[in-house]
C-alpha cells in the first residue's frame, strides 16, 4: 500500500529540541522531516521556496517570535507550537495552531498531535484536489449529504466541534466538523478566514472596515491575528 507522505520542518533556536523532535518523528513514515532551524529568517528563506504540511514551531526565539513569524506566512502550513512557555496558548490557538505542546515533550503527548495532524489532512487530502476541479462541497447534515455548489456557502461559523454552514439555497446546514477541516477543502480565491470563528465567501461581503466585515446583513469582527490577511485580500 502507498504510504501518503506529509513534509514537516522545525524551527526552534535550541539544537536539542530540533534532535528530540526529529527522534520523536523517526517513528512515522508518513512524515518527513525537511530540515531544522534555529534561525527564524532562515526558515523563512526556506519556506518562500518549498512548500510543506507541517511546522514545528517554537515560541520565544530571538530577532523573531514563533508568533510573528507565523502572521508573516501567506500561505500557512499546519502549526504545532512546540514551546517552555504555557502563557502563549491562547495566542496560540487564536492563530489557529493545530496543537500546542510544551516542553519537554513526552513522547505520548508527541503521538497524540501527530495523529490529529494526520486525521486532518488525510480528510483534507481528500476534498482539497477535488475543490480545484468541482464547484461544490458535500456537506453531512440531519443524517443526510447535502450538495452545496461553493457559491451558495455565504458564511461557515464555528460552534465548538461543529460547524454551521449559512447557504443561500438550503438554509442553515449543522455539521461536525472543525471550520480549519473544511478550509482545506475550500477554493481558496473564494473564502477568507477573519476570525478564528468564521469563514465568509469574499463574493458575497457587501462592505468592510478595518475592524469588520458585513455580509448577508450581518457585522462580523475581524480578528487582530487575521487583520492583515484580510487587508491584503480585500
Amino acid at each position: 500500500m502507498t504510504i501518503q507522505r506529509r513534509t514537516c520542518i522545525i524551527i526552534d533556536d535550541e539544537p536539542i529540541a530540533i534532535r528530540i523532535i526529529q527522534e520523536h518523528l523517526a517513528a512515522f513514515e508518513s512524515i518527513e522531516c525537511l530540515g531544522g532551524f534555529t534561525h527564524p529568517l532562515k526558515a523563512m528563506e526556506f519556506l518562500g521556496t518549498e512548500k510543506v504540511d507541517l511546522i514545528f514551531l517554537d515560541i520565544n526565539m530571538p530577532g523573531l517570535s514563533g508568533i510573528d513569524l507565523l502572521k508573516s506566512l501567506t500561505h500557512k502550513p499546519q502549526i504545532i507550537f512546540t514551546t517552555a512557555y504555557r502563557e502563549y496558548a491562547v495566542d496560540a490557538f487564536d492563530l489557529n495552531a493545530l496543537d500546542y505542546l510544551v516542553k519537554p515533550i513526552p513522547f505520548e503527548r508527541f503521538v497524540k498531535a501527530i495523529n490529529k495532524f494526520l486525521e486532518i489532512t488525510s480528510e483534507a487530502g481528500s476534498t482539497s484536489d477535488e475543490a480545484q476541479d468541482k464547484d461544490y462541497i458535500v456537506l453531512k447534515s440531519d443524517k443526510k449529504n447535502h450538495k452545496v455548489p461553493f457559491s451558495n456557502i455565504i458564511i461557515i461559523e464555528s460552534l465548538d466541534n461543529y460547524i454551521n454552514v449559512h447557504t443561500r439555497n438550503k438554509g442553515n446546514l449543522i455539521c461536525y466538523e472543525s471550520l480549519s477541516g473544511i478550509e482545506q477543502g475550500l477554493p481558496q480565491n473564494d473564502f477568507l478566514r477573519i476570525h478564528r470563528s468564521y469563514i465568509v465567501n469574499v463574493n458575497n461581503i457587501e462592505a468592510f472596515t478595518a475592524s469588520y466585515v458585513e455580509i448577508s446583513g450581518r457585522k462580523l469582527t475581524i480578528g487582530r491575528n487575521y487583520k492583515e490577511e484580510v487587508a491584503r485580500r480585500l
